[in-house]
């Protein structure tokens, strides 16, 4: 008797409520599901198709002046003289790296010859013949190890070097001797600058340093909002008028005074969530025509800054972490699935958009990226992924010939003295 009470009982209670839209059990139900509508991605990439635009347009660019520069505090090289038939006439040869495809490497262009290292971090000075003139190591047994990645700004006789183990130091390019030698608390994670008698380099932790060149005593230092993860890509720091300006892991533009190391402005370019993900962001080298800043990132967003108050210009949307270049009223850039892009600087307009890849086969372009380029009087040289080289028309855009440098990941090309340079794993090689 009881039982059947019990079951009499339940039944009633389950017809009331189970069923019903205004139960607690479907209200909890209909939380269930706002919550997932307000679950985000941290970092999300957008997807964005890129088309061909104004194919037809032919540029103007008789107007272009060729420069011989291949090394400026705003990273504006603009068009360089260089009109060769990329042909092999040198080979630098040093012991391979490991995880070439994760840096931005930079030899050291001298007039009669350069300077790189190799896997153990020994610096190597060669004359125009590709001959060692002097092979030196700084390093310790145990530093060795770590095989450091060295960043290089000449002043002078006297070579500056930062690395990826927090070791900075100076030598005399002539005799090879060491100057002094000191240790940052963090790895040091940029290019390098100089004015006067400075350097300045960001380090692991965002935080940008200056330091004396005579003797790498530091002189200020400025630390901005740090990132939970280690970027994977190399930061960028330019120097306009008495500001050194710079970016750092999480997206921030920071423009400070050259003397006293305070910040004259700062532009935040993300949320505040890309702190979690720094590691898949990626942005360009920053970029000065000395009244505007450029530069874009691989979430469809490329940047005109003002260099004076830090305001935004304009953005694009263009999915691109390759350094831009500029010449007269324009900017030319590469996304990264390989369309170049050719941009009015004064407004941000596009003028044309031109397919790079287009002798790739779909299934083929799927796995290549641009790495770097550089322009030649009026031809873009770009280098990919897959070890090759394309060559295209400026004006017209079109894609002149395709040279196969390695079977692996290149660097970006440079431009001195009338040759095109560009690395491979174990080797510089010098065209004509």
């Amino acid at each position: 008797m009881n039982r059947f009470i019990i079951l009499i009982i339940s039944l009633v209670i389950l017809s009331h409520c189970s069923l019903n839209e205004n139960s607690r059990l479907w209200q909890d139900k209909e939380k269930n599901v706002e919550n997932k509508k307000n679950i985000i991605k941290v970092f999300s990439e957008e997807k964005k198709i890129t088309t061909e635009f104004n194919q037809q347009i032919k540029l103007d660019l008789k107007s272009i002046e060729s420069n011989n520069k291949i090394t400026s505090n705003k990273n504006n090289y603009g068009s360089q003289d260089y009109n060769g038939l990329v042909s092999k006439i040198g080979n630098y040869k040093f012991s391979k790296l490991d995880d070439i495809n994760q840096l931005d490497l930079k030899p050291v262009f001298l007039d009669d010859g350069l300077i790189f290292f190799d896997k153990k971090g020994s610096i190597i000075r060669y004359n125009n013949s590709q001959k060692v003139l002097w092979k030196k190591n700084y390093y310790s047994k145990s530093e060795k190890k770590l095989k450091p990645k060295l960043n290089f700004v000449l002043e002078g006789e006297n070579l500056l070097v930062t690395d990826n183990i927090a070791k900075y130091y100076s030598v005399n390019i002539n005799s090879s001797e060491l100057n002094w030698s000191k240790n940052n608390t963090y790895p040091f994670n940029s290019e390098i600058k100089k004015n006067k008698n400075k350097i300045f380099v960001v380090d692991y932790k965002n935080t940008l340093r200056c330091y004396d060149i005579d003797n790498g005593s530091e002189c200020w230092n400025l630390q901005t909002e740090d990132s939970f993860t280690i970027s994977n890509s190399k930061l960028s720091l330019i120097i306009v008028d008495e500001m050194v300006i710079f970016s750092n892991s999480i997206g921030d533009i920071t423009a400070v005074d050259i003397v006293s190391g305070l910040i004259t402005w700062q532009l935040p370019t993300q949320s505040s969530n890309i702190i979690n993900e720094t590691y898949n962001f990626k942005v360009s080298k920053l970029v000065s025509d000395g009244k505007s800043i450029f530069f874009s990132n691989n979430k469809n967003e490329f940047y005109s800054v003002d260099v004076k108050t830090g305001t935004t210009n304009w953005i694009n949307k263009i999915n691109s972490n390759l350094t831009p270049i500029t010449t007269g009223n324009l900017i030319f850039t590469v996304s990264n699935d390989g369309y170049l892009h050719v941009i009015e600087k004064n407004k941000g307009n596009i003028v044309r958009i031109t397919d790079l890849y287009k002798n790739y086969k779909i299934k083929k372009r799927k796995d290549i990226k641009p790495v770097g380029f550089a322009i030649g009087d009026l031809k873009i040289y770009l280098t990919n992924s897959d070890g090759k080289m394309i060559i295209a028309d400026l004006s017209l855009g079109d894609v002149i010939s395709t040279e196969k440098i390695t079977g692996n990941f290149i660097s970006r090309p440079f431009i001195f003295n009338q040759n095109l340079f560009v690395i491979r794993n174990g080797s510089i090689i010098q065209y004509n």
